[in-house]
């Protein structure tokens, strides 16, 4: 059970093993999605129309984009940026988790309100990846800027990445795309956490009895209709977060086709309808929705994995 349940079967873990059961979940997640994480910020950067019939679009399709970045670039553009993606999900999972968990019982005990109701989970859910985010954006921004960067590389390594940074855009620049963040974490991670309960009660309900024999396969479904559901209402404002995140970054884009530069939020918006149309709103949607589907999905699959393993191993021990 994600969050705090007090009708739990002597489910007793520590807050360090929550915290490690959210950071291998993430880094295992991140490891198997990471090419289709590529491809969704390499679409959302993109000007140009995703289609074919646009000459001047370098993508429009995630099998020719993959084929044309490894016919470019090789098989590890796929994984530009992956140390410190690894980073982020490894920090990002343990601080959102335990916060959740935290944040649940907290509830409980302070209103004695139901903290596996969808309310309850979509609140802690959205206030827990927002401590999340605080800690772990400056490295979100690295990894973007490294996934978004053809060749030749502007920055060669993580140090030299965040020298570079510092030394050309000042300390400022780890927190760009900030704002639309934090308006799209919370609302994105509180469905995430609500729709992955409420799906879970659903599938009991359709097939009851099943729940506790195919509990993995469960999980598994439950958070891929999660992420896929959360993702969709929420992912024009991660467009404009990655849009916003290689501001200053213009000159490693040139190749990939037209730049802009935005202001802030509103400014990229508007710019974005103007010039893309509504539709602009969604581009790299369809692997996003993929990405987004077997991350939410692997994510509540291994932390639930993890929990259970711990538990049952202080059961042996006792």
């Amino acid at each position: 059970m994600v969050g705090y349940d007090p009708k739990a079967d002597g489910r007793n873990i520590s807050n360090f093993e929550v915290a490690v059961a959210g950071s291998v979940s993430g880094l295992v997640t991140r490891a198997l999605i990471s090419p289709l994480d590529v491809i969704k910020i390499r679409f959302q950067l993109q000007i140009e129309c995703l289609s074919s019939s646009d000459p001047t679009a370098k993508y429009h399709g995630i099998l020719q984009a993959a084929r044309q970045m490894l016919q470019e670039e090789g098989p590890t553009a796929f994984w530009k940026g992956h140390i410190p993606a690894q980073l982020l999900s490894v920090g990002y999972g343990a601080v959102q988790f335990l916060s959740f968990e935290m944040l649940t019982k907290l509830v409980h005990k302070a209103s004695m309100r139901d903290p596996r109701d969808f309310s309850v989970h979509f609140a802690c859910g959205g206030l827990s990846a927002c401590v999340a985010t605080l800690t772990v954006h400056p490295v979100d921004v690295l990894r973007t800027r490294f996934a978004a960067q053809g060749e030749p590389r502007v920055y060669k390594t993580l140090r030299d990445a965040v020298t570079t940074m510092y030394r050309t855009e000042g300390p400022l620049v780890f927190y760009k795309g900030l704002h639309p963040t934090l308006i799209a974490i919370f609302p994105y991670a509180g469905f995430q956490f609500s729709f992955y309960n409420s799906l879970k009660h659903m599938y009991e309900w359709v097939i009851p009895g099943e729940g506790k024999k195919n509990g993995n396969f469960k999980n598994l479904l439950c958070g891929s209709g999660a992420g896929v559901i959360s993702k969709t209402l929420t992912y024009p404002l991660d467009l404009f977060k990655k849009r916003l995140q290689v501001r200053g970054f213009e000159q490693a884009r040139v190749t990939f086709g037209q730049v802009r530069s935005y202001k802030g939020l509103m400014d990229c918006a508007k710019q974005v309808l103007r010039e893309e149309g509504a539709q602009g709103f969604f581009k790299g949607l369809s692997p996003s929705l993929l990405k987004a589907a077997l991350s939410t999905g692997f994510v509540f699959f291994w932390y639930e994995f993890f929990c259970d393993l711990f538990h049952h191993m202080k059961k042996a021990d006792s």
